[in-house]
């Protein structure tokens, strides 16, 4: 046990540079990756059930204790993100299939990540995994609703399809992990450990497979996508901290807000996006992956700092 503790810190305390190493390794030998595309979503299968085998009836009941906070944080995650992927999409000139992968990263439910990098920033945790665990539980209509807004203009959508899988590759899951603690009930404790470095190396392992199919269009488009996801990730942790002190939250929930409009589900993003799209309209999600867990921890460091200066 005391190793697989170790084992645990090192893959999450270390997420960032270990998301950073694979996808350097699978951008410089892709050919190892070409075969593994069709295990994205199982792999993220595997991150929805952690996440739901960690759910609890507490971060349920906290949506009709605080329904106001957790309402507002939910519709700013699906009212201002897919917008600015929008936004950006067209200030950019993107390409049809690209700007459709910049507006599936807004389009997607905040996530688990989030919920780590709140803890780390001092922010308010239960709240923030009640605002991604319902932002997940609406994803199946919001997405295809949101992709059909603005994305349709560049590509046709398909609804129904988006609507299926999502309802399959995430809510899916996530009843099956619920369903499992409440089977088992106590003994799920023993399992809770090992799921925040299961859901790592899956992600990392997602990310890695997209940056290698993508490889050659990275040194074309790498660049511009880069630039887009650095701003539509600070912009969303921005316009999410002020939106929570608008509306009247306190610093701890306004970050947790911040965190969860900044740090998307882009493990789901590049899924659909490989399944119905194309690999390139997955790049913007693998990289928006990358870049929002190394500036999450940078965002989580400054108020960490920020709190310990303020109770000194």
């Amino acid at each position: 046990m005391k190793y697989l503790s170790l084992l645990n810190r090192v893959i999450t305390d270390y997420f960032t540079f270990w998301i950073i190493l694979f996808s350097a390794v699978a951008y410089l030998y892709p050919s190892h990756f070409e075969d593994l595309r069709n295990l994205i979503v199982p792999t993220l299968g595997i991150i929805m059930f952690g996440m739901g085998a960690s759910l609890t009836t507490s971060d349920f009941k906290r949506v009709l204790v605080r329904p106001r906070d957790v309402g507002v944080g939910v519709v700013a995650q699906y009212g201002i993100m897919p917008f600015l992927g929008f936004a950006l999409a067209k200030i950019f000139g993107l390409d049809p299939i690209l700007a459709a992968g910049v507006v599936l990263v807004g389009s997607c439910p905040g996530g688990t990540s989030s919920n780590v990098i709140t803890y780390l920033a001092r922010g308010d945790v239960a709240f923030s995994v009640t605002m991604t665990s319902v932002s997940t539980l609406i994803s199946p209509i919001m997405l295809p609703l949101l992709m059909y807004l603005y994305a349709g203009q560049w590509i046709d959508i398909p609804v129904l399809k988006l609507f299926i899988s999502t309802v399959q590759i995430i809510l899916l899951p996530v009843a099956l992990g619920l369903g499992l603690r409440i089977l088992i009930k106590d003994k799920i404790k023993y399992m809770l450990p090992v799921l925040p470095s299961v859901s790592s190396l899956a992600i990392i392992f997602i990310v890695g497979v997209i940056v290698a199919a993508n490889s050659q269009s990275i040194a074309t488009v790498g660049l511009t996508v880069a630039i887009i996801a650095i701003m539509h990730n600070i912009l969303g942790f921005s316009i999410g901290y002020w939106v929570g002190r608008f509306f009247g939250m306190d610093t701890q929930r306004a970050r947790a807000v911040s965190i969860e409009m900044g740090m998307q589900n882009s493990g789901l993003a590049v899924a659909l996006a490989n399944t119905y799209f194309g690999t390139l309209a997955a790049l913007p999600g693998a990289i928006f992956s990358v870049w929002m867990n190394i500036s999450g921890s940078a965002l989580a460091w400054w108020w960490r700092r920020s709190s310990n200066q303020n109770n000194s």
